[in-house]
């Protein structure tokens, strides 16, 4: 027999719903505006003209644009795997060894997380052009390798509390069983180890690839005149007005993000029916 929920159980469940259902319109109903004035067969955003697919064909055919995409996934692609190397490495030794000063090191990890983006742009552009003053200013050029540098700075702490929270879910008498039963220190971590910790180089490389691919800030500040990613393209076309064609690249590019946001739930979401099972 079902049990009868008190009127007063009613009310708060229905001022949750009301609650929950305006902080998501709050949330996504600017994307979803977004996303359907794409679609809309008018220069102005404020009047629905009809339905066209015709600024995404201005999209695909403009070659700046595409130039500027396919930077921003080159520059993606190489900081996330500079990143996996680096957040993973200094997850392992943050959770294997102990030493002086390690709860400073940590927070050092974590700093890039909590510092404004603003703040971490100039600081990356003071780097790249007033570190060594002899013989000119310009030690490296503001090119795709800066902004490289300046994505991987900010992403492989993501990556180290991602595999780092993986890892404190790890048996270490595994890792010792398999030393006991005649492996070296590659071959433990190799066959042990590293599976264990492949679900989380999966998000954290996911995730690290999302944000290099989204950041519009630090890559404003440490991007030179020859090189253009697609937020800053986006940003430029904005300065002169918002239309259609501005609404179908943020749609593709919210679009791709939402897509690798989904397969790194996905893959968590396995990870840990796995271990459950």
């Amino acid at each position: 027999m079902a049990l009868r929920r008190a009127p007063l159980e009613y009310n708060r469940m229905w001022q949750m719903r009301l609650w929950l259902f305006g902080v998501f319109f709050f949330l996504y109903a600017p994307l979803v505006a977004l996303i359907a004035f794409s679609f809309n067969d008018s220069k102005r955003n404020i009047v629905w003209r009809g339905f066209t697919l015709d600024y995404y064909k201005k999209l695909f055919n403009d070659q700046v644009l595409m130039v500027a995409f396919a930077n921003s996934l080159t520059i993606a692609f190489l900081a996330t795997i500079i990143s996996l190397a680096i957040g993973a490495l200094a997850a392992i030794l943050l959770w294997r060894y102990r030493f002086v000063g390690k709860t400073a090191v940590e927070g050092a990890f974590t700093l890039p997380l909590v510092v404004p983006e603003i703040c971490m742009g100039v600081s990356m552009l003071l780097f790249f052009t007033r570190v060594i003053p002899w013989p000119n200013d310009l030690i490296w050029p503001l090119s795709l390798g800066s902004i490289v540098i300046a994505h991987v700075s900010f992403c492989f702490p993501f990556v180290a509390l991602v595999v780092g929270a993986r890892l404190a879910s790890f048996n270490k008498e595994q890792e010792e069983a398999a030393r006991d039963l005649g492996a070296n220190d590659w071959q433990a971590f190799r066959d042990v180890l590293l599976p264990h910790m492949r679900p989380a180089l999966i998000a954290g490389g996911l995730l690290a690839f999302t944000l290099s691919l989204d950041d519009f800030v630090i890559t404003f500040f440490t991007s030179g005149p020859d090189t253009i990613t697609f937020p800053v393209k986006v940003y430029s076309m904005l300065r002169f007005s918002v239309n259609p064609e501005v609404n179908a690249a943020s749609t593709m590019l919210i679009l791709l993000t939402i897509l690798l946001m989904i397969v790194m739930m996905v893959t968590q979401s396995r990870a840990q029916k796995k271990a459950k099972g």
